[in-house]
């Protein structure tokens, strides 16, 4: 799996118990599907799905700059800007 997808992947991770279902069905997505990359992945993302991940995604960017994570942050943002 690509890496920005892996990260994502972690991510929803932390979101599968606390949420509604979209956050375990983009997971299972992610596991189930050979995505070659993240402009695949995005497209194949339902309207509810494209607006959770744009709701979590600038917090858990975020996150990562706080952390110094610049790589997880920069991979985090690209499928951000797919979303918009």
């Amino acid at each position: 799996m690509e890496k920005t997808l892996a990260y994502l992947r972690e991510i929803l991770s932390n979101y599968t118990e606390y949420h509604d279902d979209t956050p375990r069905r983009i997971y299972q997505k992610l596991l189930s599907k050979p995505y070659k990359n993240e402009e695949e992945f995005v497209c194949d993302l339902s309207q509810k799905e494209t607006a959770f991940l744009d709701r979590i995604l600038p917090r858990e960017i975020r996150y990562a700059m706080d952390e110094r994570d610049l790589k997880r942050a920069y991979q985090l943002n690209e499928v951000y800007e797919l979303l918009i």
